[in-house]
């Protein structure tokens, strides 16, 4: 009696507070937006389901009028856009709409419910579809208008949600990311999100069935169900049609028995097994190497947090507790995502460390219950046997230091601050924030000192005695601050870690210096470029030879044309492998390096350039003299001479665009070019002397500078991806802007490599000094020995 009452109050207070809303809903929330428009429909049938449980004939007529304008609502702004984007998900959710028709007309709510849920998640399916055909056609607008209608993974202190969609349109907008990887991101991000909605809605199916709660059981079925439907395409691709047909089969049997009433509980089990292991969006390896340090972590601070918690037989420290299960729970969502790659090296092993999972929860609940109390040995054994089983199967190259799940560890440990000091036990705090510092000082704090040193002291502050106006966590928990004051502080340091992450984690340099830089490239190749050209032009100003002259510019305009080109294609497969992100932009770096290396030395050398100036005039003569194809031999002198600084000038600046963008490094394009035309100008149409050697002196010795700075850049990126080791040098900071524009970092890798570039192109100036000095000695001698040449 007392629930029925309670449940009658429910649904009058919730009619009473929807009746604004639907006194007039075709005109209250008509828009032609897709989230706008997909709100509507979800509140339209919401209603219905509120209207139908009060089960007079005026809330009936009214809920049928709520169906009817969410159907309104799909057929007017929705449908024909998903219907193109994918037929099958808008059978689903006609089907959807229907279903809840004869579930009003029939009187069934838990059918009701089971249709709610699979219209609300068939729209999401439909945006999805929609936006991925958006991207693919190029429509980036359209794209970001329809992944507005979207869910997000929940957040908990161990996972933080997943955005990474909704970034990559933004960007493919940008023009910083191609369709394909755009598209890529997007499925990753929305697969990952929705397979995890579905893991949560079985996990309250099986809560609602054990408190028989029998419209949620329907709504939860319906909506696993309809998740997994947008998630069955890469089940189909890993697992078969045969497998997906089965597992289809399940999730139709639990949605028709909860429907029914019936008991599922053996589908759920069933359900769950199958889907061990399986992931829609399988992890990169970055992702693997993180999961792996938080399993490996959070383990180790079971130990550690259930030791404290634990003294004579009996429960001293019940925080502690709590923590040791919270640390239990990320170690088990880590591990659940790396299941199905860790059964792959060795299932029986894999079988065993869910066992022991299952074991340490037994353990941590009876020590929360107080009803069993295990001795902290037997907790320290079982971590030290997953630990060995664990490091034991996985590859060595998933146990690479995680800087990213360091920072994991120091936020959840701040997490426990918080909880200390909401409980009142600021000894505990401290504690937890002790352990934070010490896992931040042997983890990200190298790469803080070395790559971004202006977060150090701030950070040491804020862990401290304070940092200007903020007081500081351990002043603050020493004077019993109010838990007001503690949380305030504590989300200032994790906003100033965020910030440290991300500056640790990726490129640092100043658009200006890389503006800067590229201009010093481009002007001393079209420099080199145009010296030749007007050393060829030389020998044809009149005469029998001023004809060759239009070819030979043809050639070189060729030769532009082919530059351009070349950088184009040069950009679309970087695009094309954009996904690999730092991978990708140290392995250019590299080469951008190498390159940068040759043209130093070729220049220092003087032999160089006379060497591959007279090789040119010798072409030019044996083309000149000769009767046959003379036209086609110039257009290609013209060309090769120009096309092979172009060519290296394009290779060299994709590191620059790879650290700065694209619309950077065109900046420094157009003003190395305003240079080259310039000095061009000077000499083709003015035909002014200019100081050529001092000019390639002033230029080589900028190219030198761009040489140690692009190799301190480097070496960066090398240790961000973990190819190079770090060792900090604590003695002294680099100020930031010496970073930003000269790559100076404070590690000893970084600084070795780049006195060792900086020796090199210095020893290379003094022996091409040395060789041009020998050849002298060489070509002088026989004169002075020739009496009669005295």
């Amino acid at each position: 009696m007392l629930k029925n009452g309670l449940r009658k109050l429910y649904m009058l207070t919730l009619i009473a507070g929807l009746l604004p809303l639907w006194s007039s809903p075709a005109s209250a929330f008509s828009a032609e937006d897709p989230a706008t428009a997909a709100r509507t429909m979800q509140n339209a049938v919401a209603q219905s389901q509120t209207l139908q449980s009060a089960g007079d004939t005026e809330s009936l007529t009214s809920a049928q009028s709520s169906l009817s304008t969410a159907a309104e609502q799909y057929r007017s702004y929705l449908k024909n856009e998903i219907e193109q984007a994918n037929p099958m998900v808008n059978e689903r959710i006609e089907s959807a709409l229907q279903q809840a028709v004869q579930a009003l007309q029939s009187g069934n709510e838990r059918e009701m419910a089971a249709s709610k849920s699979q219209l609300s998640i068939g729209l999401l399916a439909g945006s999805y579809a929609v936006t991925d055909k958006a991207l693919a056609d190029g429509n980036g607008a359209k794209a970001k208008e329809w992944l507005r209608l979207r869910e997000f993974r929940q957040t908990t202190r161990f996972s933080r949600p997943n955005t990474d969609g909704t970034l990559a349109v933004e960007e493919f907008i940008a023009g910083k990311t191609t369709s394909d990887d755009a598209r890529a991101r997007l499925s990753t991000d929305l697969l990952d999100t929705y397979q995890a909605r579905m893991s949560k809605s079985l996990q309250d199916l099986a809560d609602a069935e054990s408190k028989d709660f029998a419209i949620r059981r329907a709504e939860h079925a319906s909506a696993a169900e309809s998740y997994f439907a947008i998630i069955s395409e890469a089940y189909r691709s890993q697992k078969g049609d045969a497998e997906l047909a089965r597992i289809s089969d399940r999730f139709a049997a639990l949605r028709a028995a909860a429907i029914e009433g019936k008991s599922a509980a053996a589908e759920i089990d069933a359900l769950q097994h199958d889907l061990r292991g399986f992931r829609a969006a399988p992890l990169t390896l970055d992702e693997k190497k993180r999961r792996a340090g938080q399993i490996s972590r959070f383990i180790g601070l079971i130990s550690v947090e259930y030791g404290r918690a634990v003294g004579g037989g009996k429960v001293i420290k019940d925080f502690e507790v709590i923590e040791a299960t919270s640390f239990h729970t990320g170690a088990v969502n880590a591990f659940d995502e790396l299941q199905g790659d860790l059964e792959a090296f060795d299932a029986s092993k894999t079988t065993e460390l869910e066992t022991l999972l299952k074991e340490l929860k037994v353990v941590l609940s009876d020590a929360t219950a107080q009803t069993k109390v295990a001795s902290p040995k037997i907790v320290d054994e079982k971590t030290e046997r997953f630990h060995e089983l664990f490091s034991g199967m996985i590859p060595a190259e998933w146990t690479k230091r995680s800087i990213a799940g360091d920072f994991d560890t120091v936020i959840s440990l701040l997490d426990q601050v918080e909880s200390a000091i909401a409980s009142g036990q600021y000894d505990m705090a401290e504690s937890a924030r002790l352990e934070a510092y010490a896992v931040m000082e042997t983890g990200p704090e190298p790469r803080i000192v070395a790559f971004a040193p202006n977060f150090k002291p701030i950070i040491e502050g804020l862990f401290w005695n304070g940092y200007h106006e903020n007081p500081g966590l351990a002043k603050l928990i020493s004077q019993h601050a109010s838990k007001a004051d503690i949380k305030a502080e504590r989300k200032e340091l994790e906003i100033q870690l965020g910030k440290a992450q991300d500056a640790i984690g990726g490129s640092n340099s100043s658009a200006t210096a890389v503006s800067v830089n590229t201009a010093t490239i481009v002007f001393r190749e079209g420099l080199e470029a145009v010296l030749i050209l007007a050393a060829l032009m030389a020998g044809l100003q009149r005469g029998a030879y001023a004809h060759l002259r239009k070819p030979l510019w043809w050639g070189a305009l060729a030769a532009l044309g082919a530059t351009a080109i070349t950088w184009l294609l040069a950009r679309g497969l970087l695009s094309s492998l954009a996904r690999f992100g730092e991978h990708l932009e140290a392995i250019v770096s590299l080469i951008a390096v190498a390159v940068l290396l040759l043209i130093t030395n070729w220049f220092f050398h003087k032999t160089y350039w006379s060497g591959w100036l007279q090789s040119f005039q010798k072409k030019k003569g044996e083309i000149a003299r000769g009767d046959v194809g003379q036209m086609i031999g110039m257009v290609i002198l013209g060309f090769t001479s120009i096309y092979r600084e172009g060519f290296e000038t394009v290779l060299f600046l994709q590191a620059m665009v790879l650290d700065a963008g694209s619309g950077v490094v065109m900046g420094g394009i157009g003003l190395g070019m305003v240079g080259v035309i310039a000095v061009g100008l000077l000499l083709f149409l003015v035909q002014v002397k200019l100081p050529y050697k001092k000019m390639l002196i002033i230029t080589g010795v900028m190219i030198s500078s761009v040489l140690v700075t692009m190799v301190g850049m480097t070496v960066h990126v090398f240790q961000v991806v973990g190819w190079l080791p770090l060792h900090a040098i604590r003695a002294f900071e680099f100020p930031y802007w010496a970073s930003l524009w000269f790559g100076l970092y404070a590690t000893w890798e970084g600084l070795v490599l780049q006195i060792a570039s900086f020796v090199f192109v210095l020893g290379s100036y003094f022996l091409a000094k040395a060789l041009t000095k020998s050849k002298r000695k060489e070509k002088n001698a026989p004169a002075a020995a020739d009496p009669q040449t005295a």
